[in-house]
């Protein structure tokens, strides 16, 4: 039976003009439950990332239900959880936090959040191959979505090469030998070319981190480009490759279904993704967001 009240919150760096908090109250009172959520940015309190352990703890002991956790903590936070659901465990990378009879126990819900974006948003895109910019802990997540989705082969570029190997080795253990490769940055132009599409999963284009994750002149019209930034929805990224012609799928998507479904993990209450996916909309103040899918 659910509770009347729930205290919740997100970790991680930079996160001000998250929208998670307005997600998760608004869907609460619609449902008539009494949900806080709250902000732990790592930055205004001055911690490194790998305090996210003492974060959680605290989170704990205060009395919270839950939290959300974000770059760049989804990874490091994971040796300081007692249990991971079986696909958090798989990605090695969690973005949700249950506290279970005074257990912490990590869940990644950005998989299921991105496929159901993508599927929604870009129905039609081939996916022979896929280009994906990031290896992280969202990058895991979705990577291991594309590759669900149908995508024969996913190249995963990431600055830290160590980093992309680990992933691809993982994706090919999960998925079978040949589905993913890692690649250096130096290789973008050559693999561009020849993609279907680029997934963008690192943390340029988000408010604190402003840019674009790749030379402007590698987009051309033959390619889609999905983005798992949300805030703001319209990156620089959308806006370039929108410009020169590709069908684009923006963060907004993602964030509001991974979002209700750790909003059922915290309150064990069925959300509403086709309301959340309005908020979405209405909190970013763009018309363009994904409720209307590709541009």
């Amino acid at each position: 039976m659910p509770k009347e009240s729930y205290l919740v919150g997100l970790i991680g760096s930079g996160i001000g003009p998250s929208l998670s908090p307005a997600l998760h109250e608004r869907e609460g009172d619609r449902q008539g439950l009494r949900l806080l959520y709250r902000l732990i940015d790592i930055d205004s309190l001055g911690m490194p990332p790998e305090a996210v352990g003492d974060l959680v703890r605290a989170a704990r002991d205060l009395g919270f239900d839950g939290l959300n956790i974000t770059h760049p903590c989804k990874q490091l936070v994971i040796e300081h959880l007692d249990a991971l659901s079986p696909q958090a465990e798989a990605l090695g990378a969690v973005n949700t936090v249950v506290f279970e009879d005074g257990r912490a126990v990590g869940h990644n819900t950005d998989v299921t959040g991105f496929a159901a974006s993508f599927a929604r948003g870009l129905p039609d895109a081939p996916l022979e191959r896929v280009v994906q910019l990031g290896a992280g802990g969202a990058g895991a997540a979705v990577a291991h979505a594309t590759l669900t989705l149908g995508a024969e082969r996913v190249i995963v570029v990431d600055a830290l090469p160590e980093r992309a190997a680990a992933l691809a080795d993982s994706l090919n253990r999960a998925f079978g030998q040949g589905r993913a490769a890692a690649a250096p940055p130096e290789r973008q132009a050559e693999l561009l070319a020849h993609a279907d599409g680029i997934v963008h999963a690192t943390p340029t284009g988000m408010a604190a981190h402003p840019g674009l994750p790749l030379p402007a002149g590698l987009l051309h019209p033959g390619l889609w480009v999905a983005e798992v930034v949300y805030r703001p929805l319209e990156t620089e990224l959308l806006r370039t490759a929108r410009a020169v012609g590709c069908a684009v799928l923006d963060g907004g998507g993602m964030a509001a279904f991974q979002a209700a479904d750790a909003f059922r993990l915290f309150t064990g209450c069925e959300p509403d993704s086709v309301r959340m996916l309005a908020d979405i909309a209405e909190l970013a103040g763009d018309v363009e967001s994904s409720v209307g899918g590709a541009a």
